[in-house]
């Protein structure tokens, strides 16, 4: 399977607890920017078949029509396999009917919407420009077109379980197929880490995370990864590529690709960028480290990583490793069937289980 990531770091406001890499929309930068991407693409690949794009950023939607148009027209290049997945990153606010035809008329079948809260107070301090209504108006609107829509909450903003049960409420009378939760992570950089943004107790946070899965479970979404929920057939095919440590491209400023065992990082310089710069560094990453990817990104995967494909693909076997041996004398880890999980009980204690993992002997 091969992905395609898209990066647009252009941003009509930036975000204050976004550390991802962006700039302020600017005309001047556009045209400029996506013709380097054309370049980079032409240059880079290879004619394979593409199971999934993805486009993210920054804020792809804030593109106006005409730069929407080709830089989707530039995309056109790659050869997309018959299920084929083709999501677009979208702000709620940026929502209307002329953008949305053009994402149908390229083949976008899907639509990731940054929403993070309904409450009003916790939009403001996210930097959000949006308000509820705005959410339900333009969700009825998108849901005309596209099927296949997620949106993006954010919780643990304040040691409030009330507003996380708002938010998940509110969410669930929206009747898409496809949410991801986050606790909120204060970044270096970011305008809250600036803010002195503190982090909400501990407990409260586990209680909302247990909140979400129950309430998500109760009404019919499968949760699939620790911070990811979808009605049966919704699952992020994209996503999941990335945590099945499968090979995907990645075009565009800050970009990351993974072929052929190699970690290619674009270049976060946009000067550098536009003068054809792309790359910044091509590292090959051995088997150990492959080993140690498979494990600390399939765990996130509820249902975990295949033992069999895992044992055929580095000739070993992963049972006789002390680390997965200790995990599952201590029960943090199961297996069923072929699979090695985490226990569900403790998936939110999972970074803590990674951890252990991370530099072991496998």
């Amino acid at each position: 399977m091969l992905g395609v990531y898209i990066h647009i770091p252009f941003c009509k406001k930036i975000c204050t607890y976004c550390d991802f890499c962006k700039m302020y929309y600017n005309k001047k930068y556009i045209i400029p920017y996506l013709d380097n991407l054309k370049k980079e693409i032409t240059i880079r690949y290879q004619n394979e078949l593409v199971n999934t794009i993805y486009i993210g950023g920054g804020t792809p939607s804030c593109l106006d029509n005409l730069e929407l148009d080709y830089l989707l027209n530039i995309l056109s290049i790659f050869k997309l396999s018959k299920d084929y997945e083709y999501t677009i990153e979208c702000n709620i606010e940026d929502v209307n009917i002329e953008k949305l035809k053009i994402f149908k008329k390229y083949g976008i079948n899907r639509l990731s919407i940054g929403v993070q809260s309904f409450n009003e107070n916790n939009i403001k301090k996210l930097g959000r420009g949006h308000n509820e209504k705005l959410v339900f108006d333009n969700i009825s609107l998108v849901k005309k077109y596209f099927k296949n829509i997620n949106i993006d909450l954010i919780y643990g903003i304040n040691n409030n379980l009330d507003e996380v049960k708002e938010d998940i409420d509110k969410f669930l009378k929206l009747d898409i197929p496809h949410i991801s939760c986050y606790s909120l992570i204060i970044e270096e950089n970011t305008k809250l880490f600036i803010n002195k943004q503190k982090y909400i107790d501990e407990d409260i946070d586990r209680l909302m995370f247990d909140y979400i899965n129950d309430k998500l479970v109760n009404n019919g979404y499968i949760h699939y990864e620790i911070s990811n929920y979808a009605k049966l057939g919704y699952v992020s095919i994209h996503n999941k590529n990335y945590w099945l440590n499968g090979s995907y491209y990645g075009f565009g400023l800050s970009a990351v690709s993974y072929l052929s065992n190699h970690r290619i990082t674009n270049t976060k310089n946009m000067t550098k960028y536009l003068n054809g710069n792309y790359i910044d560094s091509d590292i090959y990453e051995d088997i150990k480290i492959n080993k140690e990817n498979d494990l600390i990104l399939g765990l996130r995967l509820i249902d975990g990583i295949s033992i069999s494909k895992y044992n055929n693909k580095y000739q070993d076997n992963l049972l006789d490793k002390k680390v997965i041996k200790e995990l599952l004398n201590d029960e943090y880890l199961e297996i069923v069937n072929d699979k090695l999980r985490c226990k569900y009980i403790y998936i939110y204690l999972l970074n803590n289980i990674l951890e252990r993992i991370i530099g072991s002997d496998l």
